[in-house]
């Protein structure tokens, strides 16, 4: 599976790269959502495509990250000033002669959420970029995906967490409330549960790394960052949905799946059991435009590119 990417965040990659056009109704429905719901994800490179508004659309988006950056820094700031008194209780009982257990987990709490509080107010005003940490999506949150219509390239944000047309929004949870494996669409499931998609809505999202977790052999898991050796773009082979709610109640819902398959042989020697489906350039088009296309040459377009990955400990 690819449970993070260091994905094309900034939407004007795809248009200088595919001539794509813009869905920007869908991008300022997006951040009008973010504003009423701060869960939705966004990765912060997204904002990037918006800086310099081309349009009346680009500057209400602009004008949204702005106030969404704003109510973050004050609300964070706020919170620091809450968890710094906690670690400063905590530190003086244990200094003292009878040092508390709820002290050090107290310390531990609050030194973990400061930390993690002046992260969010340092992206909440800074300016530059920062690949690595702006471009980073994980399941659920929403991203640019390339797609045809109306035999068009057109880019649209979508969750990376596929919901497929017609299924109940249970789906989107396991029993015990975490995220389902809809994120993924293994290979070998394509023409199963997958088969509504496969072959009828593809997308790309190109990326320049994906990470996983693995067994670090002490009973933990160790984060692994994967590139391929070559340096090149991973060209991603993706399931598309455009699920509606049939009692009006519910919002659209534009989302994806990335496909996998068996790991390659490094990427097994690693430690993981699945790798992402890399897309020739000159498949892009084909798979963008499945319609009529028989399932062996679908297929075959999906095992046509194997990159060697390196990959690295993420500290």
């Amino acid at each position: 599976m690819c449970y993070s990417a260091e994905v094309w965040a900034n939407y004007h990659k795809y248009v200088r790269a595919y001539g794509a056009d813009i869905d920007i109704n869908a991008f300022v429905e997006l951040y009008l959502r973010r504003a009423a719901d701060p869960k939705i994800k966004i990765p912060k490179g997204g904002g990037q495509g918006f800086l310099q508004p081309e349009s009346a659309g680009e500057a209400e988006i602009q004008a949204l990250i702005q106030a969404f950056n704003g109510t973050v820094v004050r609300n964070s700031e706020q919170e620091l000033f809450k968890q710094a008194k906690r670690l400063a209780d905590a530190e003086r009982v244990l200094a003292g002669s009878k040092p508390t257990k709820k002290a050090a987990n107290d310390q531990r709490v609050a030194g973990n959420k400061i930390k993690q509080l002046k992260r969010w107010i340092s992206d909440g005003v800074r300016m530059t970029s920062d690949p690595a940490r702006d471009d980073r999506i994980f399941p659920d949150w929403y991203a640019p995906v390339l797609i045809v219509e109306d035999g068009r390239p057109i880019v649209r944000p979508m969750r990376y967490h596929c919901r497929p047309a017609g299924m109940d929004p249970s789906i989107d949870r396991t029993k015990s409330g975490q995220v389902s494996g809809t994120y993924n669409a293994r290979l070998d499931n394509l023409t199963r549960f997958w088969r509504h998609l496969f072959g009828h809505t593809h997308g790309l999202m190109v990326a320049r790394v994906f990470y996983e977790n693995v067994d670090d052999g002490a009973g933990g898991s160790q984060e692994l960052q994967f590139t391929p050796s070559t340096g090149e773009n991973l060209l991603i082979a993706c399931l598309v949905s455009h699920w509606t709610d049939p009692t009006g109640n519910l919002p659209d819902l534009w989302s994806y799946a990335a496909v996998t398959d068996d790991p390659e042989p490094e990427v097994a020697a690693a430690g993981h059991d699945r790798t992402i489906v890399n897309l020739k350039p000159e498949n892009v088009d084909a798979w963008l435009t499945p319609e009529g296309r028989s399932t062996e040459e679908l297929f075959a377009l999906l095992d046509d590119k194997h990159p060697h990955y390196e990959h690295r400990k993420v500290a």
